[in-house]
């Protein structure tokens, strides 16, 4: 299903309307009805559409719900998740008037995974945005991101702020030099990570990418199912002043340790409802977790790409960071790691929920009220 060319797809665009499909597309979209099945979303009425939509470049399948006429609302989800993690939010806003699209980015799902992991660049992942944006009408749109989904959305609101008219990032801050090594651990929390104890702090799990990527990959693809039941578990907020486990990979030998796979766990309904983490499940089953992960693998590029954004990556347009109380990679509260977004952003509203780092899922109904209330306070409304 992968395709073989091992070069990165090429950064240029070319008409966001050659959707002439080949067949790798049609083996493409069979893998995205497998992996999201009607099932999926028996609970919503009615389900979100299921399309795909190709280019000479690439392939994105994406779920939209909602009037066709609505103003655009895009969902851009992180790792290692799918387009329906925004089930609760696709529903909540499309009933409110809102063309609600939410694209299996990159790697994931029925889209396009390319072997070469130079191709999962955020120049090709704002590439893939914007032909899919220009496909749907090209208005300026809502664009809403989870984890690496929000370091999506930063990308392109800096680089294309023409196509926004806000942007919500949940539980990843903004950083205008770009979401990397050489920009996190700079602002490491010391007095919880010691410097000669964990010299990458939180990140040290994104270090072992780096340094050990076929073997990360292959102790999560050892048990996908339990890798992914035991990655998706709600936050402990008497954690938050203790070291997370993300900063012993290094030393344990893998996210596992010696048995160097997950140990045997079972998914948290109150998480992922039980159709949608089996849909999940057969997505990460056809692809692995390779393309996935290959989004840690290229600081150098995105580095670079970070520098091209006009006005050195202020955003103008407003902006709503969601923080996680109990996230602890990624909270801003009581540290250092919001500075640069706050440096960035003229108009920035930060909410916090009470929840760890997986929010969409974690607090459904309190992420779609605050981004309810920020769109409402900003008069950004449907």
């Amino acid at each position: 299903m992968t395709p073989t060319d091992d070069r990165p797809d090429s950064p240029h665009l070319p008409s966001a309307h050659a959707s002439t499909l080949d067949r790798r597309t049609f083996l493409l979209g069979l893998l995205a009805a497998a992996v999201l099945p009607g099932a999926a979303w028996a609970a919503s009425s009615p389900a979100p559409a299921s399309r795909t939509f190709a280019t000479r470049r690439h392939t994105t399948h994406y779920l939209e719900k909602g009037p066709a006429d609505g103003p655009l609302m895009f969902f851009l989800h992180g790792w290692p998740e799918l387009s329906l993690v925004w089930r609760a939010q696709i529903d909540a806003f499309a009933a409110e008037g809102w063309r609600c699209i939410a694209p299996d980015m990159r790697g994931y799902g029925g889209s396009s995974a390319p072997t070469a992991t130079g191709a999962y660049t955020q120049e090709q992942v704002v590439a893939d945005m914007i032909e899919l944006h220009d496909h749907l009408g090209g208005k300026p749109a809502i664009w809403v991101g989870h984890d690496w989904g929000s370091v999506a959305v930063a990308s392109l609101v800096s680089h294309e702020p023409a196509r926004s008219r806000g942007a919500v990032m949940i539980s990843v801050p903004y950083f205008p030099t770009g979401n990397t090594l050489r920009t996190l651990v700079p602002l490491v929390d010391r007095s919880i990570y010691p410097a000669d104890r964990f010299p990458d702090g939180q990140w040290d799990y994104y270090r072992y990418y780096t340094t050990h990527f076929a073997s990360a990959v292959a102790d999560l693809d050892a048990d996908k199912a339990s890798s992914l039941a035991s990655i998706y578990r709600p936050g402990d907020p008497s954690k938050m002043r203790e070291p997370a486990a993300n900063a012993m990979v290094t030393s344990k030998g893998g996210r596992f340790g010696a048995a160097h796979r997950a140990p045997p766990t079972r998914p948290d309904p109150a998480l992922w409802p039980a159709e949608d983490f089996d849909a999940l499940v057969k997505s990460f089953e056809a692809r692995g977790f390779r393309p996935p992960c290959a989004w840690y693998l290229n600081d150098d590029a995105n580095t670079v790409y970070a520098a091209k954004a006009p006005n050195g990556g202020h955003l103008a347009m407003p902006v709503l960071f969601v923080n996680g109380a109990y996230d602890q990679m990624n909270t801003i509260q009581g540290n250092r790691l919001g500075d640069p977004m706050r440096a960035a952003c003229a108009d920035l509203t930060v909410t916090n929920l009470q929840g760890a780092h997986w929010l969409p899922l974690e607090r459904k109904a309190e992420l779609v009220q605050a981004i309810r209330d920020w769109l409402r306070i900003k008069r950004l409304t449907a």
